[in-house]
């Protein structure tokens, strides 16, 4: 490397889910402006959920950041697109083998198709690789049954980080992590891919989402946790001779869209600056022996109901048979239009229901038993690795 480079980073979830979003078109069109009329070198955006707003994104961006990419997958696409004003190289994208459910509609992560996505990108002499990424969300803390989910999401995003970044001189994950600095998915991620957040210490209650100053945000939230929660986050790698310095980390924008009433978006958006220059690489040793046990146990424990899911499934699917077997011999004695409509009615609802729960005691049951146990031998098999390094030194 010849010279000191810096670049600013940006990562903002949009919260654009069309027709649910509040004042969606708006806060798009006045986010893609902010693009326009500050300096940043590449912006990482999740809950993209419309390609329309992404392309009009792109089009008013074109001339500070020329090169995009939007990463579709699942029904309605991933969210998750990046803006750049250096050139993008390759671009790849991995899809996780859980996502949620698919009979969750009002959740609805299972029809974006999450995964991680990679731009490798040619910042002056350097090769830089940008991660993105949106996890599964956290619908409740004290009761959360997408842990499993977020939590092999994790895994599996750390292992395709280690395993993409030996080529390049940097790898840099940006996105909405849905977890705290001290939740296990983000303990995770930056201590398998070996990880460091570019927010310093002294920033650590720099909330991104339920921050009291936005106005998306309910009073209720607003009075018990101020400072919000940070779940969005940069996070960094050095690769061979590259020394990184984090100098800037902030919110880059005001509390409300100018001239409006609210905010440009239900979370804040977080932005930094990386000084790199030529420099031994230091590389960080982070215990991830605890972290990984717990994934585990977190596994096993999900194991063992999806396995009672399928026999609670079976067991209503059998029961459901009984009426719908009675409900045919009434054919014969029913004179009433009334009554023959209505039980036709009642039979297609039964049917209906014992569909949903035979393919979910089938289908959707092996589709999440054999995600979660890959995860589990796949986490095993590192950490086995784990205590054999240990045991050399």
């Amino acid at each position: 490397m010849t010279e000191e480079v810096s670049i600013n980073i940006l990562t903002l979830n949009c919260w654009g889910i069309p027709y649910v979003s509040k004042n969606r078109e708006a806060r798009m069109a006045a986010i893609a402006k902010k693009f326009t009329t500050e300096n940043y070198d590449i912006i990482c955006l999740q809950e993209v959920w419309s390609v329309n707003d992404f392309k009009m994104m792109k089009a008013m961006t074109q001339e500070q950041l020329p090169y995009s990419h939007y990463f579709y997958s699942g029904v309605v696409g991933s969210g998750v697109c990046i803006l750049s004003r250096f050139p993008i190289k390759d671009v790849m994208f991995h899809k996780w083998p859980l996502n949620g459910y698919v009979h969750k509609i009002h959740h609805g992560d299972w029809f974006g198709g999450k995964g991680v996505g990679l731009c490798k990108l040619q910042i002056h002499d350097m090769n830089i690789n940008i991660y993105i990424t949106h996890l599964h969300a956290e619908y409740s803390r004290h009761n959360d049954e997408y842990i499993a989910h977020r939590v092999l999401q994790a895994f599996d995003t750390a292992q395709f980080i280690r395993m993409t970044c030996s080529g390049a001189d940097s790898a840099i994950l940006a996105g909405d992590l849905n977890a705290e600095p001290k939740d296990l998915a983000y303990r995770i991620i930056c201590g398998v891919a070996g990880l460091v957040d570019a927010c310093s210490n002294n920033l650590r209650n720099l909330g991104t989402n339920e921050c009291a100053n936005n106005s998306y945000t309910s009073s209720k939230l607003a009075r018990t946790f101020p400072e919000g929660k940070r779940i969005d986050h940069i996070l960094y790698q050095s690769t061979k001779n590259i020394k990184i310095e984090v100098t800037n980390f902030q919110h880059p924008f005001p509390k409300r869209v100018p001239d409006k009433d609210f905010s440009f978006s239900d979370h804040e958006a977080i932005m930094a600056t990386f000084k790199f220059s030529s420099g031994e690489f230091q590389p960080t040793n982070i215990d991830i022996k605890d972290s990984l046990k717990e994934a585990v146990n977190i596994c096993e424990t999900s194991l063992k109901n999806v396995r009672r899911q399928r026999i609670w499934y079976l067991l209503l699917g059998c029961i459901l048979i009984i009426p719908l077997t009675w409900s045919m011999g009434l054919d014969c004695s029913i004179t009433s239009l009334g009554v023959t409509i209505g039980l036709n009615i009642g039979r297609i609802f039964l049917t209906v229901i014992s569909c949903y729960t035979l393919f979910m005691s089938s289908i959707w049951n092996s589709v999440e038993t054999n995600a979660l146990k890959a995860g589990y031998l796949e986490m095993g098999i590192y950490l086995t690795n784990l205590n054999n390094d240990l045991c050399k030194k």
